[in-house]
C-alpha cells in the first residue's frame, strides 16, 4: 500500500517480501554504529522483524516506518516513518538509507513528506527525533528539517545518551 508519494520516491508499508532489502539495510555498518544491532542475521529474522515491527505497527498504530522507493524504477533505498516507543511520550521520526544513496537528498525528502503526513493526516502536534549524539549528518537533517535538541535520554537503563530532537508545529 502506498502510502505517500514525493516528486522522486513512493513510501509504502513493507511487506514480508521485502526481507532481503530489510536484512541488507539492518546490517549495513553505519546503520548497526548509529541506530544499533537489531540482531537480523536471515531472512526468516527479517521476517519476523517486519512482521513484528512495521506491519503490527500499521494494524496496531495506523502508522509506522514505511519502506521508501525510487518512484521511476520502484528500487528500495531506505526507510522512513512513525515509531511510538514506550520510552517516550510524543511519536518519533526514523530513517535509514542504503551508503550509495546518501547526500542527494532523500532522507530530507521523505522524511519532509512523513512530517506533513504526520501533522496534516495523523494530527500529531509534537514529533521528536532521537539521534546518536555523534552522527552529525543525521543531527543536520534534523535541524534542516526544523528540529531541536530538547535533551539526551537513554533508551535503557544500560545503553548510551540518545540525543532528543524536538519540533513544534
Amino acid at each position: 500500500m502506498i502510502v505517500l508519494e514525493t516528486d522522486r520516491l513512493l513510501l509504502r508499508h513493507f511487506t514480508p517480501e521485502d526481507a532481503p532489502f530489510i536484512l541488507r539495510l539492518l546490517n549495513e555498518p553505519s546503520f548497526l554504529h548509529n541506530i544499533g544491532d537489531k540482531g537480523v542475521r536471515t531472512l526468516e529474522q527479517a521476517t519476523g522483524y517486519l512482521l513484528e515491527g512495521p506491519i503490527r505497527n500499521y494494524k496496531a498504530l495506523g502508522f509506522g516506518v514505511y519502506l521508501v522507493a525510487l518512484r521511476e524504477s520502484l528500487e528500495p533505498i531506505g526507510m522512513c516513518g512513525l515509531l511510538k516507543r514506550d520510552q517516550f511520550e510524543d511519536v518519533d521520526i526514523g530513517y535509514a538509507f542504503l551508503p550509495e544513496f546518501w547526500s542527494r537528498g532523500f532522507a530530507f525528502e521523505a522524511a519532509a513528506a512523513v512530517l506533513d503526513f504526520a501533522r496534516r493526516s495523523l494530527g500529531f502536534d509534537k514529533i521528536i527525533a532521537l539521534v546518536s549524539p555523534g552522527n552529525a549528518d543525521s543531527i543536520r537533517l534534523l535541524e534542516r528539517l526544523g528540529f531541536s535538541f530538547s535533551r539526551s535520554a537513554r533508551m535503557t537503563p544500560d545503553a548510551s545518551d540518545v540525543s532528543v530532537y524536538e519540533t513544534l508545529p
